[in-house]
């Protein structure tokens, strides 16, 4: 319901947008949320109050389906639908209709840098702008339940939502350096479970890797950050549907400790109440995908999730995994990437995903060997063991990679993508 306030301006205490999200060319919405419209802008606010999308409405914002997204991580993302449209667009080679561009450096293929656009940057002016009209409307006579969210609102200025975001972190014992490519499904709208830290590996390219020796954590460090984490999130919890088992390689911690958040997690995040199958997301590595045995996959598919696992794979092609660093050889690879076409054709809840390379200074042999895999895999069943190729950070002219990319992709049997790293 609208209530109309002062200001010019209009809203809504709680708009409901579909529980799920969907693949959708207009802005990305779902669950529940609130809205204030003025004449020029639309913000949307989560059930806690806090500033969460920024889309103009006029005719000077380029493009009525782009916005600024405010991340947990306090990041302000901007949504653009790219410059080309239709089957060689952002949608070919993300499987997304939109690319967030990023506030920091990533490895994306298309940087656009929203700060140099005057246009987009007056959005968080006209955000200040409002935010100084909510105090005025404070002492209207407007709707109870209007003033109620306008408390909400005013309670959580710039500082407060930074803090929340330092919160969020020392909840889950640092930062979350990279998300799973393949919770683009949800938006990258994920609840954080530390249940490892570290990483088997330290290879040289790698721009997100810890220094920090691979170690599992225990059930009440586990259990703290659970319920810590349903204090930090509070009633927006309902708008979560998806868990992220991190950090760098959570395979690597074993059933006991999977399962064992997983389903601390679905009972305290309400999943169960709700009575939802809510998506859960891993990294793993190659050695760590090698050494799980049956079990683990068997208890992974039994699980009321939805599991998908990302494995670094990075290469197939014996002197470009020399050139990373990459502590394993071709053969390991190739019996992890088989292990993984065998997992994703006998399980039903349970995915694996893969990450390869994609840049200028691999070894020339790179992109033959992968493109000679991928066209030699049955896809069983259709649509499951999603490739994603990361440019490599330091690559330059990165659009320049889409040939390549596109070159790949045309002889896979999987689906390929970009990866886009991400971090919370």
């Amino acid at each position: 319901m609208m209530f109309p306030g002062s200001s010019n301006l209009s809203i809504a205490v709680e708009k409901h947008y579909p529980a799920t999200l969907s693949k959708a060319r207009f802005p990305l919405r779902h669950g529940t949320c609130s809205e204030i419209r003025t004449s020029g802008y639309e913000f949307v606010f989560n059930l806690n109050g806090e500033i969460k999308f920024i889309r103009g409405l006029d005719v000077t914002w380029p493009h009525p389906a782009e916005q600024l997204k405010r991340t947990d991580g306090n990041d302000w993302v901007y949504y653009t639908v790219g410059d080309i449209s239709g089957e060689n667009g952002i949608i070919s080679w993300m499987g997304e209709y939109y690319l967030p561009c990023l506030p920091y450096p990533s490895n994306a293929v298309w940087d656009v840098n929203y700060f140099q656009n005057a246009t987009i940057m007056g959005a968080f002016a006209e955000w200040s702008q409002l935010y100084g009209n909510l105090y005025a409307l404070q002492n209207t006579g407007t709707n109870s339940r209007s003033k109620e969210l306008v408390s909400r609102i005013l309670q959580n200025h710039d500082g407060v939502l930074f803090e929340r975001s330092e919160n969020l972190h020392k909840i889950i014992g640092g930062h979350v350096s990279v998300l799973p490519p393949d919770t683009r499904h949800v938006d990258y709208e994920i609840i954080p479970v530390m249940i490892a830290d570290g990483c088997l590996y330290h290879c040289d390219f790698c721009c997100v890797k810890s220094d920090r020796k691979f170690h599992v954590r225990d059930r009440s460090d586990i259990l703290e950050q659970i319920q810590g984490l349903c204090r930090h999130y509070g009633r927006n919890l309902e708008n979560y549907q998806a868990l992220f088992l991190g950090n760098h390689d959570a395979l690597a911690a074993g059933e006991d400790a999977i399962h064992f958040a997983a389903l601390e997690a679905f009972q305290a995040f309400g999943w169960k109440a709700r009575n939802i199958t809510p998506f859960q997301f891993l990294f793993g590595s190659v050695d760590s995908l090698l050494k799980s045995g049956a079990g683990l996959f068997q208890t992974l598919d039994q699980l009321p999730f939805h599991t998908t696992i990302n494995i670094r794979f990075e290469s197939t092609d014996p002197s470009t995994l020399r050139y990373i660093r990459k502590p394993v050889d071709a053969s390991q690879v190739h019996a992890a990437f088989q292990k993984m076409c065998d997992i994703n054709a006998h399980y039903r809840r349970v995915e694996i995903t893969g990450n390869f390379l994609l840049g200028e200074t691999l070894s020339s042999g790179h992109d033959e060997s992968l493109a000679r895999l991928l066209e030699s895999t049955p896809a069983v069943p259709p649509g499951k063991g999603t490739i994603y190729l990361s440019p490599l950070k330091d690559s330059p002219n990165k659009r320049e990679l889409l040939p390549r990319f596109y070159a790949i992709r045309h002889r896979s049997q999987l689906p390929v993508y970009v990866y886009l790293i991400q971090r919370l």
